[in-house]
């Protein structure tokens, strides 16, 4: 019999996870990406990503309330779908993620450094893979630590964010809407908007991690859709209140990402510096980003082992990931090859493509976690089928907004993929 992974973590546990793993990279770099290349407008490109994001979201949760194992789509897939469909679903799961966790690592140091006045390269990647070790460690000494963990993250960069909005509440207001004029810049405003849509449901996938994590939830049917509605809702919330301060208090800095290649490493703490003028802040907002990224490396990398943990359950990686520690609460092999995989990409780390690069594949994958949702019975159905057509389409179509050259790689390295796994097929039917 295989071992099972014990069910420690309730609702407020998995919300915080699913908390932990979206307000991060999102919040702290997405915004300001989006926001340059889509201005003022970037407020309906987070609704577009909150809708998108939030059919994917239900549709999760009714897949994992019925089939709650660690593995995500990538189990859906094989259950509800083909071996195809499920093993390229954890595979663009890997190489989004992967990619993902390195620049939240990259990010952590750079606002690190930044704090302390130092700009230097070494230091930045030697900070990163330092911090990537670390994390490795702690999911290695089990899912209730990784969880005490995770609150303490959170709470701190929920703070942060909260006192930004607060602060940036009675600009908005004596503003009037001055500042969001024109609402649709640039020659192509709606191919704008909807790459900015594309990037900013990224910024919402983290709900996803308590998917990943089911089968170490408590009465999963019950807790998981309590869990990703009430983190849906929290983060919806969030999001366009800061992209609402940010557009009209931090106008100049939002023109400049839009008209010049302006470092995108930290611009809400630009932002609070330019636009608020209230001193302590920007220190406050840096150390929010600093926990943040720290919350969605942790994250990122309890989500990446529990998936390949099911890949190695199914033989599509060697058995060896697979392996449990003595007390069976952590896939130990799974978290140290993640850990090492995720420090060599901290190596490369090109942050804007990286975050361009996570769009298509996570997009690809929740196409595929829609489509498994379509098959399910009427007996397994939690929500109406129709969330399933929405969010099918709305992935597939978003999906190819992103830059020409990055889903042209995205579409190469599927074909790869296919490849890999019709060679190990072939080896197990043999």
């Amino acid at each position: 019999m295989t071992a099972q992974l014990k069910r420690e973590i309730g609702v407020f546990g998995a919300t915080l996870m699913g908390l932990g793993s979206i307000v991060g990279t999102g919040v702290f770099v997405s915004i300001g990406i989006a926001a340059g290349i889509s201005g003022p407008s970037v407020i309906i490109a987070v609704a577009i990503g909150a809708v998108v994001a939030t059919c994917n979201a239900f549709n999760s949760a009714q897949l994992a309330a019925n089939h709650p194992v660690s593995g995500g789509t990538y189990e859906y897939g094989y259950k509800y779908l083909n071996h195809w469909l499920g093993f390229i679903a954890g595979w663009m799961f890997l190489l989004a993620k992967s990619a993902s966790a390195a620049t939240a690592a990259l990010g952590f140091a750079g606002y690190l450094l930044n704090a302390f006045g130092v700009n230097n390269q070494i230091w930045l990647v030697l900070t990163a893979l330092s911090a990537v070790v670390v994390l490795t460690i702690v999911v290695l000494s089990g899912i209730r630590r990784s969880n005490v963990t995770n609150i303490i993250i959170v709470s701190i960069t929920l703070f942060s964010l909260a006192i930004f909005i607060l602060a940036g509440i009675p600009k908005v207001i004596l503003s009037g809407g001055e500042n969001l004029t024109p609402f649709f810049p640039g020659d192509k405003p709606i191919p704008s908007l909807l790459q900015a849509a594309a990037l900013m449901f990224v910024a919402y996938t983290g709900y996803g991690r308590i998917a990943t994590l089911g089968e170490e939830v408590k009465e999963p049917r019950r807790t998981i859709p309590r869990a990703i509605a009430l983190t849906m809702l929290v983060t919806c919330l969030l999001y366009i209140s800061i992209s609402v301060v940010s557009v009209i208090v931090g106008k100049e800095v939002i023109d400049k990402l839009s008209q010049a290649d302006v470092s995108l490493a930290a611009p809400l703490e630009v932002i609070a510096k330019l636009g608020l003028g209230i001193p302590v802040i920007p220190q406050l907002i840096a150390v929010g980003a600093i926990t943040a990224m720290l919350g969605v490396l942790l994250n990122l990398i309890l989500g990446l082992s529990r998936v390949l943990l099911a890949m190695g359950r199914r033989r599509d990686v060697p058995r060896i990931f697979a392996r449990l520690n003595s007390g069976e609460t952590t896939p130990y092999v799974a978290v140290v090859v993640v850990g090492i995989a995720i420090a060599f990409l901290v190596l490369i780390g090109d942050v804007k493509t990286t975050w361009s690069f996570s769009a298509f594949n996570v997009l690809i994958y929740y196409a595929i976690t829609n489509f498994a949702a379509l098959q399910l019975s009427p007996e397994e159905r939690l929500y109406p089928k129709w969330l399933g057509w929405v969010g099918l389409a709305s992935c597939l179509f978003l999906a190819f907004w992103v830059e020409q050259q990055i889903w042209l790689v995205g579409l190469g390295l599927i074909i790869v993929g296919l490849i890999w796994h019709s060679l190990i097929h072939r080896l197990i039917t043999d």
